[in-house]
């Protein structure tokens, strides 16, 4: 990690943005204010860091929340008052979801403050906290910088950031941003995760005799092993194990969907049959950073014991239940790696005859099947000459099969989301959702931060015409940055996920129709293929012409009925033993 040097003449402004290159961060997303116009001269002089201004702030946290994803650290810049409350929604979101961000509000001077004057964008009180207060609920630590304190206080909030993988919020009156940055040390190096070595030895011990007593092994994935950086630890188990696994929506493309060990998406009463059995029935199922919500459970109708088998959390692991303290996400992992290797030659020898190996079942556990062979590579849409109108099912089906290993996908929550997660993607291949905090919308400009983090591979927005109404205007901003995404927007007339859920021909789940063929042109993007598809064969036609046009931004408009829904939420209908709706 490069580390920057303080320079004569360098400001607490210029420092901030020095430590954020120091993360990797070459992005910062925000919206011009008068209170940040002459801070924003520092970060346009800055040679490693770029204004990326967008169209709103909200969009601008959003985009924030996409590149920490793809980065491992984003960061944004507001104004005082009116612009980081418009940002706090989103924030709250990589707050759920355990993105590492830095949010930086700036607002009127010291001097200002000690008077209390009535300035715009507070509340004419003289309380410059107010704002602090609201933003304390949405991260794991803030700091108010001085002359006196800023060095260090921006280095305890990055540190925060790093250890909890959650925002931060800094507030910075204008003249201490643009004030000479304090004599300093060297930063100190980011802090590494507490490892207790006697917790460590006991969690060996109990998940050695899990395992040896083990029948069938099964392996659920979450996407708390992206946010804690042990992606390689689990495919080294998988791969020392041969176990079957499973993922949860969150956690789509942790781990390799092409291969034959891939059982598929993880939902509870939304999965497949061969899913749900293999996960709900295994002796001994292993979670790697996985939190059970209603979303990716299928409205929690999982059938496992949450307190049975091996848990491996963030910072502590759990076996049958006794809870290990600090032990590290990618150490737990790496543990079991090694227990794994002890194991498997002590069964595979003359002496084991009749003991049981990982991945075999008990007599009370049914053996664990992967997915038929048709479902394991995949899937790739056959040529279609169907007239027949275009049905979620079948838009999945070809979208997934439209996927390649280059591909960003972004997906919004709603059929969007529960529709394309349940499609198998090429090795390669990234995912990104956000259905824990499941703020429709989030997805257009997470889009934006997820192809400036990452350049090199093309994005793919999957986003309903309701979700795309409250960001679309970020089109624009991606097209400023000359970025060539895929935009495939499911047009079904509105809310559809809350049509099924309550209000089936209600008018609140109606929205305004959109000309959305016309709209990348109203935002500014220069040449737009725009391609409509309204049955399968023109859906397959408009996907090729997409994936083999990569000079501009595609926008596909697919239109579907505002009743029809992806087959993982029909599963849920079925499933569900109290056929209860999505929402209890």
């Amino acid at each position: 990690m490069k580390s920057h040097r303080s320079k004569a003449g360098t400001t607490v402004i210029d420092h901030i943005l020095n430590r954020l290159n120091d993360l990797g961060v070459k992005h910062l997303f925000g919206v011009a204010g008068d209170y940040n116009l002459a801070v924003l001269d520092h970060v346009v002089a800055h040679p490693d860091v770029k204004w990326v201004g967008a169209a709103s702030e909200l969009g601008a946290a959003y985009a924030a929340d996409g590149y920490g994803r793809t980065r491992g650290f984003g960061a944004l810049l507001t104004t005082f008052g009116v612009g980081e409350l418009s940002a706090i929604n989103a924030v709250a979101g990589s707050y759920a979801e355990r993105v590492p961000l830095l949010h930086i509000a700036v607002g009127p001077t010291q001097a200002t403050e000690r008077a209390g004057l009535a300035v715009h964008h507070s509340m004419g009180d003289g309380d410059f906290d107010r704002f602090l207060r609201a933003q304390r609920q949405v991260v794991c630590a803030d700091a108010v910088l001085r002359p006196d304190n800023a060095v260090v206080e921006l280095d305890r909030v990055l540190r925060a950031c790093l250890r909890e993988s959650r925002p931060g919020y800094l507030r910075v009156p204008r003249d201490v941003a643009l004030s000479a940055v304090p004599p300093h040390r060297p930063p100190a190096a980011p802090l590494g995760r507490t490892l207790d070595q006697g917790s460590l030895d006991a969690f060996r011990s109990a998940a050695r005799a899990r395992l040896a007593a083990a029948g069938s092994v099964v392996v659920l994935a979450d996407f708390l092993v992206d946010r804690f950086h042990a992606r390689a630890e689990l495919a080294e188990l998988l791969r020392t194990g041969a176990f079957p696994y499973a993922v949860l929506a969150t956690g789509k493309t942790v781990v390799d969907e092409s291969a034959a060990g891939f059982l598929g998406l993880y939902a509870g009463a939304m999965s497949e049959k061969h899913v749900r059995a293999a996960v709900d029935k295994a002796d001994l199922l292993i979670r790697a950073g996985v939190l059970l919500a209603d979303i990716t459970t299928g409205k929690f109708t999982h059938r496992f014991d949450p307190e049975a088998g091996i848990d491996l959390g963030p910072t502590s692991m759990k076996v049958d239940g006794a809870v290990f303290p600090d032990i590290p996400l990618a150490t737990g992992l790496a543990v079991l790696t090694d227990l794994v290797r002890e194991h498997v030659p002590a069964l595979t020898g003359p002496a084991a005859a009749g003991r049981h190996k990982p991945g075999e079942p008990t007599r009370r556990t049914p053996a664990v099947k992967t997915a038929p062979p048709s479902r394991l590579a995949p899937c790739r849409p056959r040529p279609h000459r169907s007239l027949r109108p275009l049905t979620q099912s079948y838009l999945w089906y070809a979208v997934g099969g439209a996927i390649r290993p280059d591909h960003t996908v972004v997906a919004d929550d709603g059929t969007s989301l529960l529709g394309i997660a349940d499609r198998r993607f090429p090795r390669g291949a990234r995912f990104i959702g956000q259905p824990m905090w499941a703020s429709i919308g989030y997805s257009l400009p997470a889009l934006l931060g997820a192809q400036l983090g990452d350049p090199s591979r093309r994005g793919v927005l999957i986003i309903g015409d309701g979700a795309a109404q409250l960001t679309a205007q970020e089109l624009g901003t991606i097209n400023r940055h000359r970025l060539k995404p895929i935009v495939i927007l499911v047009n079904n007339h509105g809310y559809t996920v809350e049509r099924i859920t309550h209000g089936l021909r209600a008018p609140y789940n109606d929205i305004a129709r959109w000309r959305w063929s016309k709209m990348p042109s109203a935002l500014g993007v220069s040449n737009p293929l725009v391609l409509r598809a309204r049955t399968r064969a023109t859906l397959d036609r408009a996907l090729a012409r997409a994936t083999a046009t990569t000079d501009r931004l595609v926008l596909i408009e697919a239109f579907t009925s505002q009743y029809d829904v992806p087959r993982a939420l029909k599963r849920l209908a079925v499933n569900r033993p109290d056929k209860a709706r999505w929402v209890a």
